[in-house]
């Protein structure tokens, strides 16, 4: 189910929204969000219910398992266990046909026959994103930071809240637990216009903006061996601004949706492209990931605390499993792994490079490193969206030396939607900066009456477009 759907927005929203401020206590209103949470997921294959369910059942086991345990021993039983079975799922249903295939191919390097064998593997869409919220509960219960629940449907309403399950944020269970605790007795008017105004931000952030991109981007990479110099550069600029706001605009929603339940979910973008260096640029994009990633990848490696080389090192391992983390092996897309583990390593080289040349750096103007951070960040978006390497190469051999071809369709207001993209996305607030000073008012609300009646007619008048990260 899309939150830019009818049927999300005219029924199951409704009905979820209504019968929960309607329940009375906090456990009828875990249940109710844990019900709906599958209700949601299910919508696209049920049988992803199941395999979510599995992955909850083994983490609160381990959460109880940590209350009960006597010695070190048993606690790292309760902290290995749990994970090695999440890593397994999550390596499975991404990578174990890839696997097999490279297998093969050093079989046949070394002269040996192997039968060519693959699964009939089906990605269930969002296993990344729950499978950090289990791993980062099973670690912090581990470590002592948060204390472990007892209460089944708490747990089940955190891994499942429909609000952000499928495409993040990456909400850690001590963030919401404070108003988990006290859902019994949030109030429905607190944080409820918050709420609505947040979501109508992103889903303009996505209707308006991400998909009327997509309609230029999409045909644009298609046809990229035919593209010219101009027309690469418009379609690698206009899927960085899709993918920024596509991605911004679901988090936005997320979190509009989180308040209207009573829960605050953290901010996830925070205008990225105003980064001035390859470290404030991951202070602000995707935050929640970058975020866990340094806590319980970076940090437990060592971090800077072993000298320079270490320090580059774990940056390098970092980066890489986070850009192994975005990928996942789908031959009849034409797409390979590789590509993500180039963009994962190109911008560990980034944060290794910009440490080393940070005093000269520095030192430039703002709007220089600026504009210098988002062309670095616009060469690493090729090889995002690449299905391969070969694609990227192409599309970086056309940008950077002359070559005739065909402009995409439409260039000239392609290029237009790309200017407005900018203006906004590297100099116009984020969701956040305009909550800053919100108040709600009768001129607000008309617009924002006026925005959500825009993005409504845009999806009746066109298929729904899924949010891009749900591939991952």
């Amino acid at each position: 189910m899309l939150f830019n759907s009818l049927v999300f927005l005219f029924l199951f929203l409704p009905v979820t929204y209504v019968v929960f401020w309607n329940l009375k206590t906090a456990n009828a209103r875990f249940i109710w969000l844990t019900i709906t949470g599958y209700v949601f997921y299910g919508y696209w294959d049920i049988r992803f219910c199941l395999l979510m369910a599995f992955s909850t059942l083994v983490s609160y086991t381990a959460g109880l398992g940590f209350l009960k345990a006597t010695s070190q021993r048993t606690r790292l039983l309760c902290l290995v266990v749990p994970i090695t079975i999440d890593l397994l799922l999550l390596g499975f249903f991404k990578y174990a046909n890839f696997v097999l295939e490279q297998l093969a191919v050093l079989a046949g390097m070394l002269g040996w026959h192997v039968l060519d064998h693959r699964f009939d593997i089906l990605l269930p869409v969002g296993i990344s994103f729950y499978t950090f919220h289990t791993i980062t509960y099973i670690v912090d219960c581990y470590r002592g930071t948060i204390k472990p629940t007892r209460n089944l449907f708490e747990f089940g309403a955190y891994v499942s809240l429909f609000s952000q399950l499928v495409a993040g944020p990456i909400v850690r269970f001590r963030q919401i637990e404070e108003d988990l605790e006290n859902l019994g007795q949030a109030s429905r008017e607190r944080w409820l216009t918050l709420g609505i105004s947040f979501f109508v931000f992103g889903l303009v952030e996505k209707v308006l903006l991400a998909d009327t991109l997509a309609s230029f981007v999409d045909p644009a990479w298609k046809s990229y061996q035919d593209l010219d110099t101009l027309g690469a550069w418009l379609a690698v600029l206009g899927y960085t601004f899709q993918l920024y706001f596509d991605f911004s605009g679901y988090s936005s929603m997320a979190v509009g949706l989180g308040y209207m339940f009573g829960l605050r979910i953290p901010q996830n973008f925070n205008s990225p492209y105003k980064a001035l260096d390859p470290s404030d640029f991951w202070q602000r994009w995707h935050i929640s990931l970058s975020s866990c990633l340094r806590d319980y990848l970076y940090i437990p490696l060592g971090g800077n605390r072993h000298g320079t080389f270490a320090m580059y090192r774990n940056l390098m391992i970092t980066m890489l499993l986070g850009g192994l983390w975005h990928g996942s092996y789908r031959p009849d897309k034409d797409e390979d792994v590789w590509h993500f583990l180039v963009w994962g390593g190109y911008h560990g080289l980034l944060l290794i490079v910009y440490r080393l040349v940070a005093p000269w750096w520095n030192r430039l103007p703002a709007l220089a490193r600026q504009l210098g951070m988002f062309l670095l960040a616009v060469i690493g978006w090729v090889f995002f969206r690449a299905n391969n390497i070969e694609i990227a190469w192409t599309m970086l051999t056309t940008m950077f030396t002359p070559v005739a071809g065909m402009p995409p369709a439409h260039a000239e207001t392609f290029a237009i939607l790309i200017l407005l993209a900018l203006v906004w996305g590297m100099f116009g607030p984020n969701a956040f900066d305009w909550h800053k000073d919100f108040h709600w008012s009768t001129r607000t609300a008309y617009v924002v009456a006026f925005f959500f009646g825009a993005s409504l007619a845009m999806i009746m008048s066109a298929r729904n477009s899924p949010f891009l990260y749900f591939q991952f």
